[in-house]
């Protein structure tokens, strides 16, 4: 048995893992470092006094397991390729016109190819003002002498694609802070998939060897704390349930944010009743949720999560408006994306919005919650 010291004040809390070794972190670092495959972690004290939790040593560098478990998330994905591209599929066989359009593209009738090319992108559901913005920088380029052939145009719609994607949103990846607990915050209507979804995110935590707590804040919904205790028993998670006839939403979530910082939890997930966005009161009771939440913990939500059903198309915009008004979104979930061939709304609410889509949920399995990637989503569509 290895005998753990740590300097005063520290709070040592590794994962359960499987062996231990010591290694040098830095001066100010404890020297307990845990490894399991390529993944090294420790603990060290913050300037709040604060724990921060998972240390990894790179290089001199110490880096925040929270901070750096979105990233980490992300870069696993990569490899998921063919779930997404699978998941993209009727979308893309929307899109495939446009490989015959450019086929036979010349100078002489690029106007009408235009047009026709706008009028695809508005079938996938990019919206008037993502498709015209996407047309006329492709014109522009035409006329400027700087697009010749039918190659370089669709080269030229993947990248403007793209850069509408990327161009202003920081990243797309969680952004969970340094100290523990994390909270994240699962929002939006009914029906868009919001337990499935914060079940699916369970399981992408939990492969990472990360302690999760649930909040059963759906008091509303018949049997939603039930579905969601399945998800917990299914991914290994643990759940705080609500208690009595009518119990609130705002003191479940608060008490599952306690617990999580008493009992070294490393994300708490939150889930919330479905509710219109024209509704008001209902709205101003997810306002006080998350109120309630930031009480408990001065650091959370570090995210709010609105989940979207794709198949709706464009008529999510007006739901992430309303519920970004509201509570502040950080980042958009679209579900349901492999059953509808509007995939286009991805880029439209995010080119309208100016929000980060996180992830995108491209089937019914517990792995099919793909952490978004503009450019793996631009060559899913135009392959």
């Amino acid at each position: 048995m290895v005998n753990l010291s740590a300097p005063s004040g520290v709070v040592v809390q590794p994962p359960q893992l499987k062996h231990q070794d010591w290694r040098s972190c830095s001066a100010n670092a404890v020297r307990l470092v845990a490894n399991a495959g390529s993944r090294q972690w420790c603990s060290s004290p913050s300037s709040s006094g604060r724990r921060v939790f998972g240390v990894r040593c790179e290089g001199g560098q110490r880096v925040g397991f929270l901070g750096r478990l979105g990233r980490v998330i992300k870069e696993k994905a990569k490899s998921d390729i063919q779930l997404l591209f699978s998941g993209f599929s009727k979308t893309r066989e929307n899109l495939a016109v446009v490989d015959e359009l450019l086929t036979y593209w010349n100078l002489d009738e690029s106007e009408s190819i235009l047009d026709e090319l706008e009028e695809v992108l508005l079938v996938s559901d990019f919206g008037p003002k993502t498709a015209l913005k996407i047309v006329d920088t492709i014109r522009k380029d035409i006329l400027a002498g700087r697009l010749k052939s039918g190659p370089q145009i669709k080269e030229a719609l993947k990248k403007n694609i793209f850069k509408l994607l990327t161009e202003r949103v920081t990243t797309t990846e969680l952004q969970l802070g340094n100290s523990r607990p994390a909270v994240l915050m699962i929002v939006g209507v009914n029906g868009g998939g919001k337990t499935t979804t914060l079940g699916k995110l369970a399981n992408r935590f939990k492969k990472e060897g990360v302690k999760v707590l649930m909040a059963a804040g759906d008091t509303f919904r018949a049997a939603a704390g039930e579905q969601l205790e399945v998800w917990a028993q299914r991914t290994g998670s643990e759940i705080v349930m609500a208690e009595g006839p009518k119990p609130r939403p705002a003191a479940v979530l608060s008490q599952a944010v306690r617990r999580a910082v008493e009992e070294d939890f490393d994300v708490v997930l939150c889930d919330t009743s479905g509710r219109l966005h024209t509704n008001y009161n209902l709205m101003e009771e997810l306002r006080g949720c998350k109120r309630a939440v930031s009480k408990a913990l001065s650091s959370a939500p570090n995210e709010v999560l609105l989940v979207l059903d794709g198949t709706t198309g464009l008529n999510m915009l007006a739901q992430a408006r309303e519920f970004n008004q509201v509570i502040g979104v950080t980042g958009f979930i679209l579900t349901k994306l492999d059953g509808t061939a509007r995939g286009g709304c991805v880029v439209s609410v995010v080119d309208e919005l100016s929000i980060p889509v996180k992830f995108v949920g491209v089937g019914e399995g517990i792995d099919d919650l793909q952490p978004f990637d503009a450019q793996s989503f631009v060559d899913a569509l135009f392959p």
